[in-house]
């Protein structure tokens, strides 16, 4: 029965490619921020998967996939308007830099010379600081073929932005392609040596909101996590989750560990893997609606966040839930890692060239 079921999951995704259009990218004006013009592009998939990005920090407004039964539905937390982000939010589906995550007391050395940084998070500098990348409006290019859709952002980092050194380019393309994968590639260059810590901080929610993540599972390929002090800062150490709460190696209902042992969840995982090659690195799935969205990536952590500060009015579609209405699966490098000897490099240098692929795939499970 499952090779029949197979086959037949096979001819139905073919008549679904072959009834519709191939990948597609639309835009239409979505208001305009220091007098630069900002953009909301479409993009459609030949499956029918749509996700909506802004040109606006590289934010992905919407994710629309199907369930079990074929009901499109949007899966990422967001707002209706560019004033309605203009307002501020918590990094919804946003484009996270310089430096994702935390850097402690808000300066690091690099080649002997000592940086001083926004201070955004008390003494600490966070996702890159005050005003920092989705908080700027990027060039936009969009194009498409048989396959997928693509929507090219690209932004100038002038040095001394932040406290960082050195003129930064980066440029993400987001392709949305015929096997329902979002895939995000970064690239960027400098010229002089910097530290780089991209990612993307989506707001995953299976049931378009109407629930909270608390039915959804989880599942983090990481034999371990990096525990953290009373600033959510990691101490240095790389251990095991053999015996902790922090074990999500099997399939976990994310409300089984909160709030009962754990506020929230906020931890990064390192991944299991080769840094530099695409890996499954976490899974979330709701069993109502049959959806299921796999994160592959080629970074060496995921910051599994369970959205402990969101409320029910800086986000549509939250009702009266509030707290724990998404997951994040943030792939970066490690928080502070230009603190901590002892994690992966986050260093660029002139001449090299900054690569970063984070896929995520969404499918169903019967």
């Amino acid at each position: 029965m499952k090779i029949y079921y197979t086959i037949l999951l096979s001819i139905i995704a073919m008549a679904v490619c072959a009834s519709n259009d191939k990948p597609s990218v639309i835009s239409e004006d979505w208001g305009s921020v220091d007098s630069k013009p900002v953009y909301l592009f479409t993009l459609t998939n030949s499956t029918g998967v749509i996700a909506k990005i802004t040109n606006f920090g590289g934010i992905v407004v919407e994710f629309i996939t199907p369930d079990r039964n074929g009901t499109m539905e949007n899966i990422v937390l967001g707002l209706a308007t560019l004033d309605d982000y203009l307002a501020g939010h918590p990094c919804f589906g946003s484009i996270v830099g310089r430096y994702a995550n935390r850097i402690s007391n808000a300066k690091f050395t690099l080649d002997g010379t000592e940086y001083t940084l926004a201070a955004n998070d008390r003494q600490n500098h966070i996702h890159g600081g005050i005003k920092n990348f989705y908080q700027k409006v990027w060039d936009a290019k969009t194009s498409s073929d048989e396959n997928s859709a693509t929507l090219s952002l690209t932004y100038l980092s002038v040095a001394g932005e932040e406290g960082y050194p050195g003129n930064l380019t980066v440029k993400v393309d987001y392709i949305l392609n015929n096997a329902n994968e979002l895939q995000l590639h970064y690239t960027a260059i400098t010229d002089k040596p910097t530290v780089l810590n991209l990612t993307n901080h989506s707001y995953f929610n299976l049931t378009n909101c109407r629930e909270n993540i608390l039915n959804h599972q989880v599942r983090i390929y990481a034999d371990s996590y990096l525990p953290v002090d009373n600033d959510n800062i990691p101490t240095g150490e790389i251990a095991s989750v053999e015996g902790t709460p922090y074990d999500l190696r099997q399939w976990t209902v994310i409300g089984d560990r909160i709030p009962n042992r754990l506020r929230v969840f906020d931890f990064c995982y390192p991944v299991k893997g080769t840094p530099g090659h695409p890996v499954l690195a976490a899974e979330l799935y709701e069993p109502q609606s049959g959806r299921l969205l796999q994160t592959y990536t080629t970074e060496p952590g995921v910051q599994f966040y369970t959205g402990g500060s969101l409320n029910g009015r800086n986000h549509r579609n939250a009702g009266s839930q509030g707290r724990l209405l998404g997951a994040c699966f943030e792939a970066q490098h490690f928080p502070d890692s230009p603190n901590k000897p002892r994690f992966p490099s986050t260093a660029l240098r002139p001449g090299e060239t900054y690569t970063q692929l984070t896929i995520y795939k969404v499918g169903v499970k019967p």
